[in-house]
């Protein structure tokens, strides 16, 4: 049977298995977001756990639980239905881009210049370890940003939203959910009580992308510097709007690559040097050291089928998927909203829009990516300057952001099961290289700050 048969058969299994797939991601994501965000205070600060959460775990212990397997390729269908979901995403963020655009214009040199900190910090430093404590390829989805949602799009399109580098940012995505508002909260305490930073430079460094990271970092800098509170406040706001801005560009042209070509470099010394070694004890050998190796050889060929099995992509015509997304968000932004209106119609109408028109703009340029598109027509069509943008921001408005999150991630939960042996392989090493991504976004651009305020005060 040829592969292009056999890939014809696939798509049509996976177009039939689309109805289950949905019917379960839909209760799923409506019960979670009807349970709504749970806040817990673990006494040196609060953890709150938002439905995308609850979303993602729900679908991950379904998709791993043993009484009624969720078959392989209804996991490979709702891995499909992901990339698709982050194209909505990236949509519905970018009518938060629009009406902003005019004060990061405003914004000084020095809030532009530390954004240099959060994109490039976790690369200079984080990625090494990640390379050291050898986590493959899930080193460049980890490392090249925080990973917060913004970013599963960008490796998602890249590399495939069952690539290596994909199970990588939802490790870090996981991590920086569970753990993220907790430890920022002790660092940014730690740093800001040394006195040494100016408390602006504390807030730019706080913005690193995400909303609850952001809000905990901000209370700790407030606490030490209690007299500037209103100034931290919407500094560490109109950063973390333009990390999340400046990331889906920065990501695609700068951090992404740059992460991949630094994995590279560093793995091929690391591969150079793995040869020396082998060849240096190549005479050295004994019957005990060839059966190690051909019982070594054994595993890895079973975990490289492993992989090839998890990593078999099925492609659903994209009116399915943008139907089946369509009829998840409505559901999750009801829900979000406390009741159905039609404005939410009319706003997922005009996400629906954006995302086809940005396809196939994509589609007949080749070289520029679909999320590009969507996040600059986007942006501007929600801008001041667009003549409709009050009409089209009213409508999309009504779309709660964090319901297309559940949505996304209540299906990467689904999908999750056959990536288990290759989550299990990073491992507890997801700790220390997201505590020093952490660390090291927020330092690099708290120091870029602080060198930047005194050249332009």
């Amino acid at each position: 049977m040829s592969t292009s048969t056999k890939a014809a058969r696939v798509d049509k299994a996976g177009t039939r298995l689309t109805l289950p797939i949905a019917v379960l991601a839909f209760v799923i994501a409506v019960a979670v977001q009807l349970i709504g965000q749970a806040k817990i205070d673990v006494g040196i600060g609060s953890i709150v756990i938002f439905p995308m959460v609850w979303g993602l775990i729900l679908g991950l212990l379904v998709s791993v639980q043993k009484y009624k397997p969720l078959g392989l390729d209804l996991q490979r269908v709702a891995a499909a239905l992901v990339g698709v979901a982050v194209l909505l995403l990236v949509a519905r963020l970018a009518f938060n881009i629009g009406p902003s655009l005019p004060t990061l214009i405003t914004a000084g040199p020095a809030l532009l210049l530390q954004e240099v900190g959060h994109l490039l910090g976790t690369i200079a430093l984080a990625l090494p370890l990640a390379v050291l404590l050898r986590m493959g390829k899930a080193t460049v989805g980890a490392t090249f940003s925080l990973d917060r949602e913004p970013s599963f799009a960008m490796v998602s399109e890249k590399y495939g939203p069952d690539s290596d580098q994909y199970r990588g940012v939802l490790a870090m995505y996981v991590f920086g959910t569970l753990f993220g508002a907790v430890y920022i909260t002790l660092l940014t305490s730690l740093v800001a009580n040394w006195k040494i930073f100016d408390p602006l430079a504390l807030a730019m460094g706080a913005g690193v992308g995400s909303g609850s990271m952001m809000a905990a970092s901000s209370a700790s800098i407030i606490e030490a510097y209690p007299g500037d509170q209103e100034a931290i406040l919407g500094m560490a706001a109109i950063s973390n709007l333009i990390t999340t801005i400046l990331g889906v560009y920065v990501g695609i042209y700068l951090a992404l690559p740059l992460a991949d070509r630094f994995y590279r470099a560093l793995t091929r010394r690391q591969t150079r040097e793995a040869a020396a070694v082998t060849a240096g004890a190549a005479g050295e050998r004994g019957p005990a050291d060839v059966e190690r190796e051909h019982a070594q050889a054994e595993e890895n060929r079973r975990f490289r089928e492993q992989v090839a099995a998890s990593s078999a992509a099925i492609h659903l015509p994209l009116w399915l998927s943008l139907s089946v997304l369509t009829i998840l968000g409505l559901g999750t932004a009801a829900v979000a909203a406390k009741g159905f209106n039609l404005s939410i119609v009319a706003g997922y109408g005009i996400m629906l829009a954006l995302v086809l028109v940005s396809l196939g703009l994509a589609k007949v340029t080749k070289k520029i990516s679909a999320i590009v598109f969507v996040t600059t027509i986007g942006a501007y069509i929600s801008s001041p300057w667009f003549f409709g943008a009050e009409a089209l921001n009213a409508a999309v408005k009504t779309v709660d952001f964090l319901s297309i999150a559940t949505v996304m991630l209540t299906l990467a939960g689904l999908s999750l099961g056959k990536d288990i042996p290759l989550l299990k392989n990073i491992g507890w090493k997801i700790i220390p290289v997201g505590l020093v991504a952490i660390t090291a976004s927020f330092l690099l651009s708290t120091v870029i700050a602080e060198f930047a305020l005194g050249l332009w005060q």
